[in-house]
């Protein structure tokens, strides 16, 4: 096994426009961090399996490039392997929301940079069991976030570009594709009833537009959903945003933006290390991890302190 680090790159991420750049990032990368391998995905999973295999092998550095889904499958990959294998960060996708906890900058000079030059950050990771779309029991890592209630809605129409006018996404770029498509759920999400527990505590119903579970601080293109929340304090920030009307998020999407929303009155905000959600309706809620619909509730939530460790600048 090359003792190089390896960057697992998803030319499909960004509506394409990473693979598009790669020659030009390939150049800055060999120029501020050094010489690498690469291993290019051509489906939805691949980079699982990818760092699973390179982790196993005794690969040090596995460093993935492409947004949130992409560093999500790499990091489940090297969590699977359990093994000291560092993560990577080369920015690039349409919500970056990862990075932005760990302040990895967005341009890729920099971030080769910071990847030669930065230290080895140890934290939590989330670990979700919940319903795929066969109606099958699936378990998945996350670093970031995970949420159900109209977040799966926003990740939906943001994927299939729902409601925007041919190339549009790309030229509104992730942080206001997300709030155009936040908006435009907002006006006709119904808000599901769930029943919630923390830590094992009694269950809670309550309407939710959206309820989250958090390891780190933002979500939805730039959204600072937990604004408070450390990837390496051993719980997690949750924040449910509870039945509010399509004119209250219109009149206060800025704060969720600031991260100055969890005083609303509509908004409850929580620490736990385990959470339970299932349906008090039977209506259907969509879950989405780290920004990629992964299923449906009943869902449970587990936080595992010191999993995995992340090259992030000093």
């Amino acid at each position: 096994m090359s003792k190089l680090p390896l960057i697992i790159v998803n030319p499909a991420s960004a509506s394409g426009a990473t693979g598009r750049a790669w020659p030009g990032v390939a150049s800055a990368v060999r120029q501020h961090f050094g010489p690498f391998e690469v291993a290019f995905t051509k489906r939805s999973g691949e980079a699982v399996e990818l760092a699973e295999r390179e982790a196993r092998g005794g690969r040090r550095l596995v460093i993935a490039c492409g947004g949130d889904g992409t560093v999500n499958e790499v990091a489940n990959g090297l969590l699977r392997a359990d093994s000291e294998t560092e993560l990577g960060i080369l920015p690039s996708g349409t919500g970056g929301d990862f990075r932005r906890t760990l302040d990895i900058p967005l341009r890729t000079a920099d971030a080769a940079r910071a990847l030669r030059e930065g230290g080895t950050r140890v934290m939590d990771v989330g670990r979700v069991t919940f319903l795929n779309e066969r109606g099958e029991e699936e378990s998945r890592f996350f670093v970031n976030v995970a949420s159900f209630g109209m977040g799966g809605d926003v990740i939906k129409r943001v994927k299939s570009r729902e409601g925007l006018p041919a190339g549009a996404a790309r030229l509104l770029g992730g942080r206001l594709s997300f709030a155009a498509a936040a908006l435009q759920a907002a006006a006709t999400f119904e808000k599901p009833l769930v029943r919630v527990s923390l830590d094992g505590g009694a269950q809670s119903q309550l309407s939710v537009a959206n309820f989250c579970v958090a390891n780190a601080r933002y979500f939805g293109g730039g959204m600072k959903i937990a604004p408070n929340a450390l990837v390496d304090d051993g719980r997690f920030d949750v924040v449910a945003v509870g039945d509010v009307s399509a004119l209250t998020v219109l009149a206060n999407s800025y704060k969720l933006y600031l991260g100055t929303h969890l005083g609303m009155q509509q908004v409850h905000h929580a620490h736990a290390t385990r959470v339970t959600a299932s349906s008090a309706d039977g209506s259907l809620v969509k879950l989405e991890v780290d920004g990629e619909l992964a299923g449906r509730l009943p869902a449970s939530f587990e936080l595992l302190p010191g999993a995995l460790r992340v090259r992030c600048p000093k």
